[in-house]
């Protein structure tokens, strides 16, 4: 019987990295899913978070691990190697408010993508997330435009803002989720806490050896 239950009802696990420039809001949307309240101002933080939800029938864990923004992880460093490496998914976030930003993101895929490649992976799912809808008047960057880059890079693309509505933020999250279970990505074993926490130590560990 036990067994039966656990066919029915199979988990799955996956790794998301939540990447973009300062100030375009990845902790704000990340929080408001895991709590769906909005938190405005954030640290210098490096975190990472578990976020469970059920899905036709079966109950998915998403790890998400939302970090500052550094150059270094615009570029193909070993910073940036890692967390592509760890992650199933991503989460690209930009500023409708901010051009540069979404210039930003539109590099970060490329990146992403060819570092995937070099280590022997396949093309991983990445969603687009422009932010900060609610700021309409101050906008930048058109819809269009951020259509037009998933349409081109064949990506998942939202327009949200974070500081008014849970739901769209549920909608991008849950759609990459969608596509990670299509290419069958998590059907490697995820790096779990342990070897994350490992991997997050020699990262600051390194940061602190070359401060001083």
């Amino acid at each position: 019987m036990t067994g039966a239950t656990e066919a029915s009802n199979p988990k799955m696990e996956a790794n998301v990295v939540v990447l973009g420039t300062e100030s375009v809001g990845k902790s704000a949307l990340t929080v408001r899913l895991l709590t769906r309240r909005f938190i405005g101002e954030y640290g210098d933080i490096e975190s990472i978070y578990s976020h469970s939800f059920m899905s036709e029938g079966k109950e998915i864990t998403l790890n998400i691990w939302d970090s500052p923004f550094s150059e270094d992880l615009s570029r193909e460093t070993s910073l940036f190697h890692k967390k592509v490496q760890w992650a199933d998914g991503f989460v690209l976030v930009y500023s409708i408010c901010d051009r540069a930003s979404f210039n930003t993101a539109s590099r970060l895929i490329q990146n992403i993508r060819s570092t995937k490649h070099h280590h022997g992976a396949e093309k991983p799912p990445v969603v687009i997330v422009g932010n900060k809808r609610d700021l309409h008047h101050r906008r930048t960057v058109l819809a269009e435009e951020g259509q037009l880059l998933a349409l081109s890079t064949d990506c998942l693309f939202y327009e949200v803002s974070a500081a008014e509505n849970y739901h769209g933020v549920l909608s991008a999250f849950h759609g990459l989720m969608d596509r990670i279970k299509d290419t069958k990505l998590t059907s490697k074993r995820p790096l779990r806490f342990k070897g994350i926490v490992k991997s997050m130590s020699a990262v600051f560990a390194r940061r602190r050896t070359d401060s001083l």
